[in-house]
């Protein structure tokens, strides 16, 4: 069956094949399908995303409307369905309960799914996976044509020794982690002392950390001192504002995001934070 699948919002991840689509549908220009399938990742898009919906059903087949903002619970993955070719998913759901996230209301407890190809891993929590699947998915990174990353995320509490081990040998372009909420911190120490003694140094900037920030009780203060806590510990900052349903955020804290957000302005400050955790006397290029 040809599905095209229509995007409100175009990003890294989105389909790009001949079938996806980010507007109303070009009659002229149209291939033949059979189905239409609204995809829909943020709950802010889904006004714009049902205004789609209504202009395609003009085309005379099937729509829907779906994906994360309607909390469907997803199942297995489909290679290139609603993902560009390159990005796999093989766990869904969280046995964590953070109140921003909403993985586990969404898709439960983690489940393992069947590994597909692919070098980015989105996976809610990969290293909450059995040791067998974790290590079933780094034999498929193998036989991948680029490096891996990490996007999805891996949760500092959880890593271990044999993990890092796994994680030197693939080589990875980029793995993040996350520093949230202040208990994320110790956790975050830790796997920055594991990752270094398994090779990695944090001049690569291989090892990078998702901080939110902007949430309901943070300040700019906190924010900054758990940003340069990340860079102390090891890892490259990715300053990630919270956004309500709405999609609304504060001017002044979006401000505030983009001078940790912009990779030269990040870098920079990643040397100068970098700098002071070093021996005195010790000088390393960063």
């Amino acid at each position: 069956m040809k599905v095209a699948r229509v995007s409100p919002r175009k990003t890294a991840a989105t389909p790009d094949d001949p079938l996806a689509f980010f507007g109303p549908p070009l009659m002229l220009a149209l291939p033949e399908i059979d189905e239409v399938h609204v995809s829909v990742t943020f709950t802010y898009d889904r006004p714009k995303a049902e205004a789609l919906a209504y202009q395609w059903e003009m085309v005379g087949v099937p729509v829907k409307v779906g994906g994360p903002a309607y909390n469907d619970p997803a199942g297995e993955f489909t290679p290139g369905l609603y993902l560009k070719h390159g990005y796999t998913i093989t766990s869904r759901g969280c046995n964590n309960h953070c109140w921003f996230c909403m993985a586990s209301q969404r898709e439960g407890c983690l489940r393992e799914l069947e590994i597909k190809d692919g070098w980015d891993i989105l996976d809610n929590n990969l290293l909450q996976c059995s040791e067998e699947h974790i290590r079933a998915v780094f034999e498929m990174l193998k036989r991948q044509p680029h490096r891996p990353k990490f996007t999805g995320g891996l949760e500092a509490k959880e890593l271990k020794p044999w993990h890092c081990e796994l994680l030197k040998e693939s080589r990875p372009e980029r793995m993040y982690f996350a520093y949230d909420t202040p208990d994320d911190y110790e956790p975050l120490v830790e796997a920055g002392r594991m990752l270094m003694e398994a090779g990695f140094t944090p001049q690569s900037h291989v090892m990078g950390c998702y901080n939110l920030i902007g949430y309901r009780g943070d300040t700019f203060d906190k924010a900054q001192k758990r940003l340069e806590q990340t860079i102390q510990a090891g890892f490259m900052p990715y300053a990630m504002l919270y956004r309500d349903e709405k999609g609304q955020v504060d001017r002044e804290w979006a401000k505030f995001q983009r001078e940790w957000l912009r990779p030269a302005i990040v870098s920079k400050k990643f040397g100068e934070v970098w700098h002071k955790c070093l021996p005195e006397g010790e000088e390393e290029a960063i």
